[in-house]
């Protein structure tokens, strides 16, 4: 049987390349970041990372799909798209993706830093 993080396990090999990567469990399954900036996240042993406006087009471009679940009766769309299948076959074909993702994550990190200043000087 396999160990229950066998799948995070192998994320986390495919994206090293990327820098000092590391899976937190969240909500069932794990968050990925790298520092300390989530780019991805994993659910039912599905990898999928962050779009913003700047990439989504290329995700919807490889078939990838959101991250979705249902919320009181309700379906909860994310910012996470589903890796595409090329990207799961080695570190090199991830990469890209994952660079793409964590460049979405810093953007978004970015706006929510200015949103946060902006609301306090009110």
């Amino acid at each position: 049987m396999p160990r229950p993080d066998a799948f995070a396990d192998y994320v986390l090999e495919l994206l090293a390349p990327l820098g000092r990567v590391h899976a937190r469990r969240m909500f069932g399954g794990h968050g990925i970041y790298c520092d300390d900036l989530m780019f991805a996240l994993i659910a039912d042993e599905v990898l999928y990372f962050k779009v913003d406006a700047a990439t989504q087009a290329r995700f919807e471009q490889a078939g990838s799909e959101p991250f979705t679940y249902e919320a009181r009766g309700k379906r909860a769309v994310m910012s996470y798209w589903r890796a595409p299948d090329e990207a799961m076959d080695s570190p090199h074909a991830a990469l890209p993706w994952a660079r793409e993702a964590y460049a979405a994550a810093l953007r978004s990190r970015a706006a929510s830093s200015t949103a946060r200043r902006l609301t306090r000087r009110k």
